[in-house]
């Protein structure tokens, strides 16, 4: 790539020149703000200080940062922060990227939840879905379960430097988690282990993505898993792929769950699929 000398180039030139390569305005912004020490919501200030200088180690760093960006990895992972449910987490490539779908998994939970419910988030990676619920609803007992050691050292960092009192265990799914609960929320891996998408998605765990031939494999798990550890009328919420909605739903009816039923994501599409516990 060709650059401009470094100690000539002002902020405005810099966010051009990142244009030119193909990157979009808002990433470009994110990662000069960054290699300026500078927080992910001073935009305002970049547009005020556009015909600043910048010298030498801002402009190498903002250079690498880009290289990273333009060979497809996650802005999160290069800022090492991302927004979700109105909350900063950290997050690196031990997690995946919260994604803003999967807030309307959190704002179905955080409707059906009683005062003082207890409720337990699977595969809770970065923390996200469980932060965003202890968040808006202190009176409830929140319980966050991992696989993956190095996702709950990532979780239990932010639900540190968060202030939010969220219980933490390592394991898989629901085994040794015998409740009862009054919600159980996931957004388990969805994706079909030979599915094309994941060829864009080499920067992320990908044990926190494929799931079997079809994609349902830990989704049935949790299914069958959870009626037992559910109160009678309890919930069991889950974020799936963009075309598993109908599957999703005849799983959760054939195990026993009623008023089946999904919700759609900001894009219209079903994103997240759920029921609660008939006891039969």
């Amino acid at each position: 790539m060709t650059h401009a000398a470094p100690g000539r180039a002002t902020l405005a030139t810099a966010l051009r020149h990142a244009a030119d390569l193909g990157l979009v305005r808002l990433d470009a912004q994110m990662l000069l703000l960054q290699a300026l020490g500078r927080t992910p919501h001073d935009r305002a200030w970049l547009l005020a200080h556009d015909g600043d200088l910048l010298d030498a180690a801002t402009h190498t760093r903002f250079d690498a940062a880009l290289r990273r960006r333009l060979q497809g990895e996650p802005l999160a992972y290069i800022t090492g922060q991302q927004e979700f449910y109105g909350l900063d987490l950290q997050v690196d490539a031990r997690v995946l990227c919260p994604r803003a779908d999967t807030e309307t998994l959190v704002d179905w939970a955080l409707q059906i939840l009683p005062p003082a419910a207890q409720i337990v988030d699977l595969g809770t990676g970065s923390g996200a879905i469980a932060l965003a619920i202890q968040h808006q609803r202190p009176d409830v007992r929140v319980h966050a379960r991992d696989f993956s050691a190095n996702a709950l050292a990532v979780a239990q960092a932010n639900a540190q430097r968060l202030n939010l009192n969220v219980v933490f265990s390592q394991g898989e799914w629901l085994q040794g988690l015998d409740g009862p609960w009054d919600a159980i929320v996931s957004n388990p891996p969805y994706i079909a282990a030979a599915d094309a998408h994941l060829a864009a998605l080499t920067h992320e765990p990908l044990q926190a993505l494929a799931s079997g031939t079809d994609g349902l494999d830990d989704l049935r798990t949790i299914i069958g898993q959870a009626g037992e550890r559910l109160k009678p009328g309890g919930w069991l919420l889950l974020e799936h792929g963009y075309d598993q909605a109908s599957a999703v739903c005849d799983l959760l009816r054939s195990s026993g769950f009623g008023e089946v039923q999904s919700r759609r994501d900001l894009a219209g599409i079903a994103r997240c699929s759920g029921g609660h516990w008939t006891g039969t």
